[in-house]
């Protein structure tokens, strides 16, 4: 196989500080300018097909309702009554119907957030219905993904995405839809799983199983973006997907090209969406920082629907692969974020081959 020579990095090239990692208020800090300040992944639009179908999502610690209206488009609003600021709904997925009702003192919200019933308050010029509505929050699409922006008045969605959306539109993501959920609380900082998953020089000491798939060495990583840190690798001849043994029952994504049914595109858009596109189903991985030593990581495997219809469909092989390499990921930045914590701690040296993580650093610093 053949490796391509690396530009080498600067000589002064180190990771990070430990308290980008072990640091509460620096976590606070960061968690605000990342998550409050960009547009954050929230899930799929397949999660809510009905009106009324409602999710709840977590933001900087502020509960979002994400809900499909009776007009069949998709808002977001924060979880808050504007009554006497109640959380309105607590159910993680539900069916509002056609209102969402404070479970306090009634107040009841249509479908686009507008105000239709407050009881015992009288109409008049202290008090109308219409300058109550729920406070909204900015939401976009992207081929089936849902983001949310906290801010005010945010750029478009899709200056943030850049050329992922031409990139990946081979791929039909939109018309994906979820086979099963695997959910994780990891003892780690955000930053380490964006950076274990942006490199594989790990994979033949942690991933054996995956070494048999795909040489770790192979394929190649893009320059790091504000936006997003990205790369393919080549499965190996005869392996037609990443699974257990390497082989597959489903079909390949239509639309593919011929080089895309032997690639595996893994990229870690910022700050909290890991996509892995394969050439019979698509992985998300939803980040949510909970403390700088904790993460919820929500993995959904996701298969075009005419797969999702067969009788004999069996995603058991996928499933298996995943979850083992889920599980020794964590494990090691786990492992990793102890090691943070100890005084003898000092930043250590890159591999040339470790450009992502690099370049990933510069961004946290503010000088990507």
């Amino acid at each position: 196989m053949d490796v391509k020579p690396r530009e080498p990095l600067p000589l002064d090239a180190r990771t990070l500080p430990a308290r980008y990692y072990i640091d509460p208020d620096h976590f606070l800090r960061e968690r605000e300018r990342f998550y409050a300040g960009k547009w954050v992944y929230v899930g799929r639009d397949d999660e809510i097909p009905n009106p009324g179908d409602s999710v709840l999502r977590e933001v900087v610690e502020e509960s979002l309702i994400i809900v499909r209206g009776d007009d069949h488009e998709v808002r977001a609003f924060y979880n808050v009554c504007r009554h006497r600021g109640t959380r309105l709904l607590t159910e993680p997925e539900s069916c509002v119907g056609k209102r969402i009702q404070c479970p306090y003192h009634a107040w009841t919200f249509d479908l686009q957030g507008k105000l239709v019933g407050a009881p015992h308050m009288e109409e008049g010029p202290r008090f109308r219905k219409e300058d109550y509505p729920l406070k909204s929050v900015a939401l976009g699409r992207w081929d089936g993904h849902l983001f949310v922006h906290l801010g005010d008045n945010p750029e478009p969605l899709e200056a943030q995405l850049g050329d992922l959306i031409e990139r990946f539109a081979p791929w039909g993501m939109g018309n994906l839809r979820r086979a099963s959920r695997i959910v994780y609380d990891v003892a780690a900082n955000w930053k380490l799983i964006h950076q274990n998953f942006s490199e594989c020089l790990h994979c033949p000491v942690i991933h054996p199983a995956l070494q048999q798939l795909s040489h770790y060495l192979s394929g190649e990583n893009l320059p790091a973006t504000e936006s997003y840190l990205g790369g393919l690798m080549d499965l190996r001849d005869g392996i037609e997907t990443l699974s257990m043994g390497g082989k597959s029952t489903r079909a390949k994504l239509p639309g593919l090209a011929e080089a895309d049914r032997k690639r595996v595109y893994f990229y870690a858009i910022l700050p909290n969406l890991l996509l892995s596109l394969h050439p019979d189903y698509m992985i998300t991985h939803r980040l949510t920082p909970l403390a700088c030593d904790r993460t919820e990581i929500v993995c959904d495997f996701h298969v075009h629907p005419s797969e999702l219809a067969r009788p004999d469909f069996d995603l058991a092989d996928v499933l298996e692969f995943w979850d083992l390499t889920n599980r020794q990921d964590w494990h090691v930045s786990e492992l990793t974020q102890l090691g943070l914590k100890s005084r003898s701690f000092s930043p250590g040296p890159y591999s040339d081959r470790e450009d992502l993580l690099y370049g990933f650093d510069r961004i946290i610093k503010g000088a990507g």
